[in-house]
């Protein structure tokens, strides 16, 4: 099942269910998808129920289908992506057997075809391409396998960020702020079964094909999460519950062939040539640059739909 949210004037919007072939839709039996997670039990029967699909999907009406949540906590789930951020920034972290996690901005998730807005390219305007879980309520100390149960949905993200101000302010030891703005989201979130076989072991594995000015930059595979979604959320119980409509993310998708296939980050193209050339040669983002990013599977079906911005001067 395929969910979205259309505006409607308010904060929330509209919460619907989208037709098979994503161009219908049936109003959902919770007004916001906030509402359908915190009573997904008590909906279930009549989602399961929706098979007509009346009303004709205008594109331009979609809002993030989380338009804000009440918690948005994002992973470090890829080795290949840490190992060499932390190789360029010169940076040595404990040995863990952890996953990293912080907790980022959630008051806007921004929509696809919305304009991302930063106030000056000094900041190093890069995206971010990657996957994401919402949960219903996760009582405090959920172990991994019932965390599982939790997850109820799962979304596609683009986590902007700016570089210039990250590396000062990961040494700071106190995380960010600054550079991490609103996060964007694609324009539907799906239950983990929409998936099929590319949910496995609470991994995506779909290629998230990333275009920046229209041309291809990226192709990694979710499968190459060091930890599953379900750990994840396990990790970010440990010490609270979560409540519903808790966003938990990824982190950049990224796999060890990165040379070969590209990157879902600028970071990671300029940590590349970095090593390999001594020095950074790609740029970041200017405004009026564009930024494309679509999962797709093996028939090229997008279950996520597509999420596409332009980066503007505020």
């Amino acid at each position: 099942m395929r969910l979205a949210t259309i505006d409607n004037g308010t904060r929330d919007g509209r919460l619907i269910v989208v037709s098979p072939q994503g161009d219908a839709f049936a109003y959902a039996p919770a007004a916001t998808l906030q509402e359908l997670v915190e009573g997904w039990e008590a909906f279930s029967p009549a989602l399961q129920a929706i098979a007509a699909f009346p009303e004709a999907l205008d594109d331009a009406r979609l809002l993030a289908p989380l338009p804000r949540a009440w918690q948005w906590l994002d992973g470090s789930a890829f080795q290949s992506h840490g190992d060499l951020m932390d190789a360029v920034l010169g940076i040595t972290k404990p040995k863990t057997d952890v996953p990293l996690m912080y907790q980022g901005m959630s008051d806007t998730f921004m929509a696809t075809g919305t304009e991302a807005r930063f106030p000056s390219t000094d900041l190093g305007i890069d995206f971010e391409g990657e996957f994401g879980v919402i949960v219903d309520a996760v009582p405090m100390g959920t172990g991994a396998a019932e965390a599982m149960q939790h997850i109820r949905l799962v979304v596609q993200i683009n986590d902007w960020s700016l570089r210039t101000l990250a590396g000062p302010e990961m040494k700071t030891g106190f995380g960010w702020v600054g550079a991490k703005p609103a996060c964007a989201m694609a324009p539907f979130a799906v239950t983990p079964d929409e998936l099929g076989d590319a949910w496995r072991n609470g991994r995506v594995c779909l290629d998230l094909l990333v275009d920046w000015n229209g041309k291809r930059f990226g192709a990694a595979n979710g499968h190459a999460m060091g930890f599953g979604f379900h750990e994840l959320v396990a990790h970010a119980a440990r010490t609270r519950d979560l409540v519903a409509g808790t966003v938990i993310g990824s982190g950049t998708v990224s796999n060890e062939n990165f040379r070969e296939i590209g990157s879902s980050c600028i970071a990671e193209r300029r940590g590349i040539e970095v090593l390999d050339e001594g020095e950074p040669r790609t740029a970041f983002m200017a405004f009026g640059d564009t930024v494309r990013m679509e999962a797709v599977d093996a028939s090229g079906r997008a279950p996520f739909g597509v999420l596409h911005q332009r980066v503007v001067q505020a």
